[in-house]
């Protein structure tokens, strides 16, 4: 890259490629597949074009590089589904957001710490953040506070998820369905518990039903959209 030349994909006028090359649609749907197959690790410029039977020579007809492939890709998932329509009402609209956000985490692992650790810039991404500060703006007129909460929603949404992705990460290295994990790791905590010093422990181990991700996720949310809607009565 030159030192005249915009540093973001997005200030760029777009390249054409030579007929014969993929272009750039095709580029970063084929990067993407191989992100939620293998991890964003396994994306390069060489095996994308493999992917597509294509010489590595011919993405950067339409490319600079890695960064902006990285930055279409986000671009690209955070915009394959509508956002929720909204409602006017700062609660309903954040909590469908959050569903929104965190499905789209879900579907695609390598995403969240990629949001997490670079400016989101992309058309996508912008419109998300629209939605979000919109959204608490019905809330209070004070800016600050709108950027407060939508930070606090965003913390939520991408920690749980982690969580949620760490742990079926953890099932598959294990090579164990949960039920089979759960048998093999029995004898030790029965053990644990039957010397009566975790009460509230034991008492979570045999409640009838374990929460579904779903329902802890949506229960952190009420929480915490319990504590804005206080927080955000409060005078600054």
């Amino acid at each position: 890259m030159s030192e005249d030349e915009p540093i973001l994909v997005w200030m760029r006028e777009p390249r054409a490629p030579r007929r014969q090359g993929p272009d750039i649609d095709r580029i970063v749907t084929a990067a993407v597949t191989i992100a939620d197959a293998d991890g964003l690790e396994a994306v390069s410029m060489r095996r994308v074009a493999a992917d597509l039977g294509s010489g590595t020579a011919s993405l950067y007809r339409s490319l600079t590089g890695r960064d902006d492939l990285i930055d279409l890709m986000i671009d690209r998932v955070r915009g394959e589904r509508d956002l929720p329509e909204r409602t006017g009402h700062w609660r309903a609209d954040l909590t469908a957001l959050a569903h929104h956000l965190r499905a789209t985490l879900l579907r695609h692992p390598w995403l969240g710490p990629q949001i997490a650790g670079r400016p989101a810039l992309g058309p996508n991404s912008l419109r998300e953040q629209e939605f979000a500060l919109a959204a608490a703006a019905e809330l209070t007129p004070d800016i600050a506070r709108v950027t407060y909460i939508v930070d606090a929603v965003g913390a939520y949404i991408f920690g749980a998820t982690t969580r949620q992705l760490a742990e079926q990460r953890a099932h598959r290295h294990t090579g164990l369905t949960e039920d089979q994990w759960r048998h093999a790791v029995a004898p030790y905590i029965r053990t644990i518990l039957a010397a009566g010093e975790h009460p509230h422990l034991s008492r979570r181990i045999h409640q009838d039903t374990d929460p579904t991700p779903e329902d802890t996720f949506t229960f952190g949310l009420t929480a915490l959209l319990d504590g804005i809607a206080h927080a955000g009565r409060d005078e600054p």
